[in-house]
Formats: structure tokens, sequence, C-alpha cells
């Protein structure tokens, strides 16, 4: 069994690459053609599978992985520990070669069923009749922080989308499909900040959370990926087809998972380490205890992305989740809608401190501060003198307090006078 299709398959190929911005000479077509078939054999974040391909290539893996399913693993373990054959190699060569044999044997029964009924021209032909581009590590369009995943970094991507995509920073947008509507206009405000800082605004296109953070992006006009569970011809859920094919016309969408992959659960949380290491921050808007939006939270952790969570009433069940992240410090609080998109700036342009900001005081840190305040209106501007008035103080400690007050955000001084701020 080996990767090699016919003409018919490798004009499929030469169509999927056709536009594809490429760092380097990365198309020998065998090689482009195990990664497919490793696509198709191998499930998203099979960690074998990577490191396989990583260390041997994809077409000398597939290769060896099929006759492997004939011959057995050991000559497989050994092409792992670069030996080039038994009488190279020394008894602990041997051992440790047997070792790396042994730890193939689970992943060989998992992949034999579709080895041996391996069709990658079908898979080429159905990327095609969508539309779909083939992207590979090494392309220009390839997203660079999938590769923080190693090698659980998915072999391919396949992309629905109308052009090229800018080098954004890119803000993942996450919560639960049965949203409240507090949870809905949060994620609204957040995205739309995303929007006017120019972020790329990357979710799962799913019901709820998902769908809201697609949908504002399209209507601000800045592009949004859809990191989808299936294939690229599989649109779920259903009722969310036009929303996806508006992504695809905008933005993208994008799969691991080779056309005619029906989504699955496991996919849904293997699909999640992608949005993950899209984002160059992940928010979570809301989340229930069980709820998938804390997997991807998880990912980001681990790819040492930030990750911002957005508190709700403390009775809801849909933001126990995120309130057990800020709770465990594995999220920080969403005080404004643009925090996230200010993180994701700032990471970006590799300053991963805040602008410093003047801390939360209350008036009655400072008995002068407390007495101007109190001396304010909300409704209507008030005069230096007539404050210092009220307070019973001179008029330079009126506005020394004043100042102190306006730098803490109590006091507004507007062109009439002051206000409370």
């Amino acid at each position: 069994m080996t990767a090699r299709a016919g003409s018919d398959g490798r004009g499929s190929l030469a169509r999927l690459r056709a536009g594809v911005g490429r760092a380097g000479e990365s198309d020998d077509d065998d090689e482009l053609l195990a990664r497919v078939a490793w696509s198709t054999v191998a499930e998203p974040g099979d960690r074998t599978a990577g490191e396989l391909v990583g260390r041997l290539g994809a077409a000398r893996s597939m290769r060896a992985a099929s006759a492997a399913l004939e011959d057995g693993p050991a000559v497989l373990g050994r092409m792992l520990l670069g030996a080039a054959s038994p009488a190279e190699q020394d008894e602990v060569h041997l051992e440790l070669a047997q070792t790396a044999a042994d730890a193939l044997v689970p992943a060989l029964d998992r992949w034999r069923q579709r080895l041996v009924r391996l069709d990658v021209p079908a898979v080429l032909r159905a990327a095609s009749a969508v539309g779909s581009t083939l992207l590979v590590p090494g392309d220009d369009d390839w997203p660079s922080g999938l590769d923080d995943l190693g090698p659980h970094a998915p072999l391919v991507l396949w992309r629905r989308a109308t052009g090229r995509l800018e080098d954004r920073p890119g803000l993942a947008v996450v919560g639960a499909r049965a949203n409240t509507v507090l949870g809905a206009e949060a994620a609204a405000e957040i995205t739309s900040s995303a929007a006017d800082a120019g972020c790329l605004v990357v979710s799962g296109g799913a019901y709820g959370i998902d769908a809201v953070a697609h949908r504002v992006a399209l209507a601000a006009g800045v592009p949004t990926v859809a990191v989808l569970a299936g294939g690229v011809d599989q649109l779920y859920p259903a009722a969310n087809s036009a929303m996806l094919r508006a992504v695809a016309e905008h933005g993208a969408l994008l799969a691991e998972c080779p056309p005619g992959t029906r989504p699955s659960r496991w996919r849904f949380l293997a699909r999640n380490r992608l949005i993950a290491a899209l984002g160059t921050v992940s928010v979570i808007v809301e989340a229930g205890a069980r709820s998938g939006a804390l997997n991807t939270a998880h990912h980001a952790g681990q790819l040492g992305r930030p990750v911002f969570a957005v508190p709700g009433p403390y009775s809801s069940s849909a933001s126990v989740g995120c309130h057990r992240l800020i709770a465990d410090r594995r999220a920080e609080i969403v005080v404004h809608p643009k925090d996230p998109a200010d993180a994701a700036l700032r990471a970006r342009s590799g300053n991963v401190f805040a602008e410093p900001v003047v801390p939360i005081a209350g008036a009655r840190t400072d008995p002068d501060v407390l007495r101007v305040v109190d001396a304010l209106s909300r409704r209507r501007a008030v005069t230096l003198d007539e404050v210092a008035l009220r307070s019973g103080l001179s008029l330079a400690d009126t506005t020394d307090a004043l100042s102190l007050a306006e730098l803490q955000g109590l006091a507004q001084r507007g062109p009439t006078g002051w206000t409370v701020g």
C-alpha cells in the first residue's frame, strides 16, 4: 500500500495546490499525497502518526506503516532508531528497536482498517468538488501557530476560502452553545473590539457564542476563521450553513480531516486544540462545568497562550466554567471588552506586559478626595469655586484633590466645570 495516485489524482492535487503560497519547494507529489493519506488514516492529533512523519517523512513512513501490516512493526521500529539493518546494531540498539516496535502495535491496530481501504484520489476529488485547497507545513499560508502543537499538529489543512488571509493577531472566541442573552452581548462586544483592533476572529462555527463571534466579525467586515470538526464539505450544524458559507467567502473554513469526514464528539474536542493554536489569545465567554470551551482553554494554557474568561452571575450555570478558570488562575478576568484584543496585540508585538494603568482606588483613601467628590454632581458641571465652597477646602487643596480624583477616574473635568467620573 502506498500513497501514490494516478494522473487523475495528481491532476486533482495540482488544482488543490493552485494559488497556495509556498515558502519553498515543498511540493514533492509523493510527499504531499502521503500527507493526504495520513490525514485519512490517522485521527486528528494522533501523536504516533505525527512523530513518524516528523522523523521519517510522510511518504517513507506511510510505506513503512503499510508494509508493517504484513511484516510486523520491527522494521519500522528500527527505522525510527535510524538502524540500517539488524546486523549493524548492537544488542542495546536492537532492544530499543524492539521497544519502539512494541509501542507501534496499538497504532498499527488503529490504522489497519483505513490503510487497507486507502483511496487518496477519491479524497482529492471530493476536495476539488467543494473548491478546497490543500495546505501543508512550509506553505506561506500555513498558520505558524499550529507548529506549536508539535507531534499533535495537523499533517495537512483543507481550506475553503476565496483568497489569502492577511497575517493578523488572532482572537479565539468560544463559549456555550446554549448561551444566555448576557453571554451573547458579551461575545458581540468583545468581537467588535477585536474587529476595531484589526484582529482575526477564530471560532468553531457552532451554535451559541461561536456563531455570535462569526456573525459580528462578518458584519464588521473583518476576516474570521471557522475550524470544523469534520471535513470542509460538512457544514455543521446545518442551521449555520449560510453563515459558514459567508465565512468561507470573507475568511476561511479550515479542517484537518479530509472531505467526507463526519463531525463526531472526539473530533470536536481534537478540533479545539487548533482553535487555541490559531488564537494569539483565547477568550471563554460562557462555559458550563463540562463545556467543551474549557477544553479550548486547557489547550491554550498548554501552549502558553493568554486566556481570558468573562464573569457572569454567580447563579448562572453557563458561567460556572468561566468562574472556575478565573478562580484557579488559569484565565484572566475580562474587565473591559477590549481586554482580550489588547492582549492579542501586545502578545503579537512581543510586549507581554500590559500598559501601566491607574490603580483602582476608593475616594476614602484620601479624605480631601472624598470631600470634593461628594461636592460634585452627575447632572451638571460644578465650578472650582463652588466645589471649594461645598467641600470647605481652600482653592489650592480643592484643585489638588480634584486632580487626584480625576486620576482615579472619580471626577471628570469639562469645559464648564467638574462632574462625577
